[in-house]
């Protein structure tokens, strides 16, 4: 079996195991490779220059977690699906409601085998796409994946590699795609031994997490490799349909080609190559058009960014929260820019970051956009893992849904939102490093400064904090969280049904008609032939209706009002006709 590593300032490289170390040679090219017979089923690591041993930097299993023996998966063979051998096709973006999860806490179980028997009651629900938060190996035994330090390596408490592709497979059997969080703009510090083997960080610059890889100085171009090599293994060989890539504004790219255009470039050439259709999804809050304009415009070529202008200024009218980032955002005239145009900010001045910030979406897409009124980020970066039905009644819950699931965009969902979860989500860590445990702890404290959340913040360190994250399933037979669940299960299906309808080629999608009046808190808006009529008050008004024959067809409550009757409080009616 071939053993290569790229080590370029390295004057010696070997291969250690238990029985034996093996002196790989040099390939001129700062790759050291050997030809070994010898058994290393038992775990093997580099030793850089007579130093001690380290795990493989492409290590495909980290069994004993990210400090031991590196492993070559025994029952899972990569397979590069084909549409010829009858591959599953995912829906387009302009089709899809996505549905993140956090395969840890998405059952009592916390792995890839129990997470499988929940997938047709997601299929049930009108999801086509599940979205995974990272699973590159990080220390301990739980955590959010963000700080993972072996990258081509999937988390071993979820389930072994071989368990992992067949959860994928079990995707697409029940008809649903998988898209994928990776991380490409720091590693976690624990465990990260990348730097012994050559100049993958840089200290040109710094992300808010640790140092930046080095994407655009000396010997950037293996870097590069690495990282678009691990993008390429998750869709190639465990059958992935898309990436989610976390904080692109962190990732520090000055060439003349961007890393990520580069990425996209080479996820395109895949795709070809097996015709398969991958997608990109970018996170970032730049609020900037050109990570999904195509490379041809100027652009990297990506295929969507998260927009979070629309969670942000639908919690802020909901909840009231002012502080932190919701300090930018000021009522219903917001929620009405979001449903209309994506972006709130458009370069004009945001006093929470101090100067302007911004640029208008021009030539893009409602498809490229993804919204949200809960994920992973907007819940666990609270100090008590607070969901909106943890703040919010079930009026505001319904008139929530009805806005991401019928807006525009393409809605995300997190994890229980669509029963009303009461189960928090938090922020756990599980850091075996003591001084890096007391910092995480310490700084989790600090990051709450800028906001008025009252308590002490849960230990992120404690076992309890991880398991009082984890999803209720009984809930679903509850009477309140039926009633949710039966309002985002009708959602989705009128959705599918008149929402989202086919676009010629070629052509720009209508942005939907939206109107309001924040004093007297009601909004509409149409598109495709569907009417949303809110009244966010607290007393019944009459709300202007568009010209035309409408027929209603779904209720927040059990009765809705008569035609041409004022709108009950905090009553969410939709229609259909025009």
């Amino acid at each position: 079996m071939i053993f290569s590593v790229w080590a370029p300032y390295a004057d010696s490289v070997e291969l250690v195991s238990k029985q034996r170390r093996i002196a790989l040679q040099p390939l001129g090219t700062g790759y050291w490779q050997a030809d070994v017979d010898a058994d290393v089923g038992n775990g093997y690591k580099y030793s850089i220059d007579g130093q001690a041993a380290v795990p493989d930097p492409r290590a495909l299993r980290q069994p004993h977690g990210v400090h031991g023996e590196s492993q070559i998966p025994e029952s899972f063979q990569p397979k590069a699906r084909a549409a010829s051998s009858g591959v599953f096709h995912a829906l387009p973006l302009g089709e899809a409601v996505l549905y993140e999860l956090h395969i840890g806490t998405f059952t009592a179980e916390g792995t890839y085998a129990a997470a499988q028997t929940k997938l047709a009651y997601l299929r049930e629900l009108g999801i086509t796409h599940i979205e995974l938060m990272p699973l590159a190996t990080f220390p301990g035994k739980r955590g959010w994946g963000y700080d993972g330090v072996d990258l081509f390596a999937p988390f071993p408490a979820y389930g072994t590699p071989a368990e992992l592709a067949a959860f994928v497979d079990a995707c697409h059997a029940q008809q649903l795609a998988v898209l994928l969080d990776v991380v490409y703009n720091h590693l976690g510090p624990d465990g990260n031994y990348l730097a012994q083997f050559g100049p993958y960080f840089t200290d040109r610059y710094r992300t808010g997490w640790g140092p930046a890889f080095n994407f655009d100085g000396a010997d950037s171009d293996e870097v590069r490799r690495f990282v678009i090599d691990n993008a390429l293994m998750w869709l190639k060989d465990y059958g992935f349909d898309g990436l989610r890539l976390d904080a692109v504004h962190a990732i520090f790219s000055f060439g003349a080609v961007h890393v990520l255009e580069e990425l996209s470039d080479a996820v395109s050439s895949l795709g070809t190559e097996l015709r398969r259709s991958f997608v990109l999804i970018a996170e970032s809050d730049l609020n900037d058009p050109r990570l999904v304009r195509s490379r041809a415009q100027g652009g990297y070529g990506l295929d969507a960014q998260w927009a979070d202008d629309f969670h942000h200024a639908v919690h802020r009218y909901f909840t009231g929260e002012s502080d932190g980032y919701y300090a930018d955002f000021h009522g219903l005239q917001d929620v009405a820019a979001a449903l209309r145009e994506g972006y709130v900010y458009q370069g004009q001045y945001s006093a929470h970051r101090k100067r302007r910030h911004g640029r208008p979406p021009l030539g893009v897409e409602p498809h490229q956009l993804v919204v949200s009124a809960q994920n992973h980020d907007q819940i666990g970066n609270r100090a008590h893992g607070e969901r909106l039905s943890m703040l919010l009644g079930m009026a505001q819950l319904k008139a929530i849904a009805a806005l991401t699931l019928l807006s525009t965009f393409v809605p995300l969902l997190f994890q229980g939102e669509e029963w009303g979860a009461d189960t928090p989500f938090l922020y756990f860590t599980d850091h075996q490093d003591r001084e890096l445990a007391r910092a995480v702890v310490e700084g989790r404290r600090r990051e709450f400064s800028a906001f008025r959340w009252q308590g002490a913040v849960p230990n992120p360190q404690d076992a309890d904090t991880f398991d009082r994250s984890k999803l209720n399933w009984r809930q679903l037979t509850q009477p309140k969280h039926a009633e949710l669940l039966d309002w985002y299960r009708r959602l989705i299906r009128l959705r599918h049904d008149r929402v989202v309808l086919p676009r010629e080629s070629g052509t720009d999608s209508a942005k939907p008609s939206v109107n309001f009046d924040a004093a007297a808190e009601w909004l509409t808006f149409i598109h495709n032939g569907v009417l949303a009529v809110f009244n966010f008050g607290d007393r019944a008004q009459r709300v202007p209706m568009p010209a035309g024959e409408w027929r209603l067809v779904l209720s927040s409550w059990q009765e809705p009002p008569p035609p041409a009757a004022a709108v009950p409080p905090e009553m969410t009616l939709i229609y259909i006709g025009g």
